[in-house]
C-alpha cells in the first residue's frame, strides 16, 4: 500500500516537541501518567488525553438533564466522531457507520451478502485479527467456502488474493496493516480491481492504519471499498468506537442482522411494512440502543487532536521517527538472534506503527518487561513494542534498555 498523508506537511517544531523530554503532549495525559510510565502498549491500548474524561461527564450530564430526549445530543456527538474519522480517509463527505465494535459492523455487512446463494465464498488472508479469523472459522463450519491466502510474503499478498477472487466470491477481506508484524499491505488497488471485475466486495481492516497514517481511499484506488476499524488503539477514542466507511454503492446491501435504529426516523407505530425498510446512508447499518458515552469521549479526543495539530501527516512522521528510535536502540543491544530478533530485510517504510520482535520466549520477555515497568504484549512468538505520540525518545530508549536486561536474565 502506498499512502499519502492528508493535510499539510508536518510541523517540525511540533515533531521536535513530541520527541523531547519531557514530551510536549505529556501534560495533557496526567491521569494516565504517561510521563512516569513506560507504556509501549500503543499498538493495543493507548492512553486517553485528560479531556476524554470531560466527555464521559458530559454524557452523564446530558442524560441527567434530558433523560430520554438525550439522543439528539448523543447523535451530534456521533457526527463529531465521524468528522474526526473523515480526516483520515481524506474524504470530507464519507458515509461512516458507527457501532460498539468492529465485529458488529462486519457481521451486519456480511449478513447482507449473498452467502447463501450465488456467492457462497469468502477470500481472506490468514493474517487477519481474531475477530474476523474466528468468524470465518465459524462460517466455514456452517458450509460457507472460506479461502485463506497466506499473508507471507506480504509484497505479493494482494496479487495472490486477487487471483483467488472469482464470480462466486461475495467478498475479499484483508488488513491494510497486519496486526502481527506491522507490515503495510501494498497494492490494495489490485485486489479492488479484481473484486470489481467479478462483482465481489472488498473489505479493508484499517485498525492498525488510522491514527498512524492516512488511508486516502480515492488516491489509493479503493473508493469502492468497505473500511472497518476502531478507536481503541491509535486514535485514542477508547472502546465502543467501531467504524465502517461505506462505499458509494452501500445502499444495495440489506443487512439481515439489523437493529431498530436502522430505521430510525422512519419508525411508525402500528402496522408492519411488507418489506423491511432501511434508513439512508450509514444509518442502515445501525444496531439498537447503545451506550453513547463512548462517542462523547471520542468526540473530545478528536477535537483534542485537531486543536493540538495532530494531523495525519504529523502523526505519521512521529510514528516513523519513534519506530526508528526503537529499532536503533534494539540493534545497539546486539542480542543473539536465538533470544530475540527483528526483520532486518524489509525496508523501514514498509512498516506502520509498532516494532515486532521474534523470540521463542516472547511471553516470558513480556513478563520480565512488565516487572521492570514496561507495558507491552506478545502474540505467540512475537513481542510487540508500540510507541505513542505522548512518549519521549528517552522513554523509548529506556524501555529498550529494560528489554536488554530482560534478555540477559532470560539467558541466565
Amino acid at each position: 500500500m502506498t499512502t499519502t498523508d492528508a493535510g499539510a506537511a508536518p510541523d517540525r517544531a511540533l515533531l521536535d516537541g513530541l520527541a523531547a523530554s519531557p514530551n510536549a503532549l505529556a501534560p495533557h495525559y496526567r491521569r494516565f501518567a504517561v510521563a512516569d510510565r513506560l507504556l509501549l502498549s500503543g499498538h493495543s491500548h493507548q492512553a486517553w488525553p485528560d479531556i476524554a474524561r470531560e466527555g464521559l461527564v458530559a454524557a452523564f450530564d446530558d442524560a441527567a438533564e434530558a433523560v430520554d430526549d438525550k439522543w439528539k445530543r448523543a447523535f451530534a456527538q456521533a457526527d463529531r466522531v465521524r468528522d474526526g474519522l473523515r480526516v483520515w480517509f481524506d474524504e470530507p463527505r464519507a458515509e461512516i457507520a458507527l457501532a460498539e465494535s468492529t465485529h458488529e459492523l462486519l457481521v451486519r455487512l456480511l449478513s447482507g451478502l449473498d452467502l447463501g446463494g450465488a456467492r457462497p465464498r469468502l477470500v481472506a488472508s490468514d493474517g487477519e485479527f481474531h475477530s474476523l479469523r474466528r468468524q470465518l472459522d465459524r462460517f466455514a463450519e456452517a458450509g460457507i467456502e472460506v479461502v485463506r491466502v497466506p499473508a507471507e510474503p506480504v509484497d505479493s499478498l494482494t496479487a495472490r488474493m486477487a487471483r483467488a477472487v472469482d464470480d462466486r466470491t461475495a467478498a475479499a477481506l484483508v488488513s491494510t496493516v497486519l496486526f502481527g508484524s506491522a507490515r503495510i499491505v501494498p497494492d490494495l488497488s489490485a485486489l479492488a480491481e479484481a473484486c470489481r471485475r467479478h462483482g465481489a466486495e472488498i473489505v479493508l481492516d484499517a485498525y492498525h492504519s488510522l491514527g498512524v497514517m492516512a488511508l486516502p481511499v480515492h488516491d489509493l484506488g479503493v473508493a469502492d471499498a468497505w473500511v472497518v476499524g476502531g478507536g481503541y488503539k491509535y486514535l485514542q477514542y477508547g472502546e465502543g468506537n467501531g467504524y465502517m466507511r461505506l462505499p458509494p454503492h452501500a445502499d444495495r446491501v440489506r443487512p439481515v442482522v439489523t437493529g431498530w435504529f436502522a430505521e430510525f426516523g422512519e419508525l411508525t407505530v402500528g402496522g408492519r411494512p411488507e418489506r423491511v425498510d432501511y434508513a439512508d446512508g450509514a444509518q442502515r447499518f445501525a444496531g439498537a440502543t447503545y451506550d453513547p458515552s463512548s462517542n462523547y469521549r471520542a468526540a473530545r479526543v478528536a477535537r483534542f487532536f485537531a486543536d493540538e495539530g495532530l494531523t495525519p501527516a504529523v502523526l505519521h512522521a512521529s510514528y516513523r521517527h519513534q519506530r526508528a528510535v526503537l529499532t536503533a536502540a534494539f540493534d545497539a543491544l546486539d542480542l543473539p538472534d536465538d533470544v530475540v530478533t527483528r526483520d532486518r530485510d524489509t525496508p523501514a517504510g514498509s512498516f506502520a506503527g509498532f516494532l515486532a520482535l521474534r523470540s521463542p520466549s516472547a511471553g516470558r520477555l513480556r513478563e520480565l518487561l512488565r516487572s521492570r515497568g514496561v507495558m507491552t504484549d506478545s502474540r505467540g512468538e512475537i513481542l510487540r513494542l508500540g510507541p505513542a505520540p505522548y512518549l519521549s525518545d528517552a522513554q523509548i530508549q529506556a524501555a529498550v534498555a529494560a528489554l536488554g536486561e530482560a534478555a540477559r536474565e532470560l539467558r541466565g
